[in-house]
């Protein structure tokens, strides 16, 4: 009886959600804007796997030496991921449905550069 209950509260919470929810899927979806452009500094392999590793190595190099340019610096993410509204105004990269928001909810993980740190490039549109 009690494995029955459970089914039902199941079946009854997944048609409730339906319901509420439409045809709108649960999982999150990936977006690549066609703005991403066709070349990183890494092949897209290498940076899908390790990009969060250079940005760590990048972080530590401006904290520590005072680097503040080179292949992985935040600011080059941000200016070539960032894409624009129809008035050519840049979209954070953190805004639902962007870039680097859609790959980090996809993959269930956490942002928090972008705390402290730049959304959207400093070029005018």
């Amino acid at each position: 009886m009690r494995n029955l209950c459970q089914g039902l509260i199941v079946v009854m919470a997944a048609a409730f959600s339906t319901a509420v929810m439409g045809s709108q899927s649960l999982s999150p979806t990936l977006v690549i804007p066609d703005s991403a452009g066709d070349a990183c500094v890494e092949p897209v392999d290498v940076i899908r796997r390790q990009h969060s590793r250079f940005l760590f190595e990048q972080r530590d190099a401006t904290v520590h030496q005072g680097i503040r340019d080179g292949n992985y610096s935040l600011i080059g993410c941000v200016e070539c991921h960032a894409t624009r509204d129809s008035n050519g105004y840049p979209v954070p990269v953190n805004a639902a449905g962007q870039f680097c928001e859609s790959c980090h909810m996809f993959t269930g993980v956490s942002m928090d550069c972008f705390d402290c740190h730049a959304t959207t490039p400093d070029s005018p549109p």
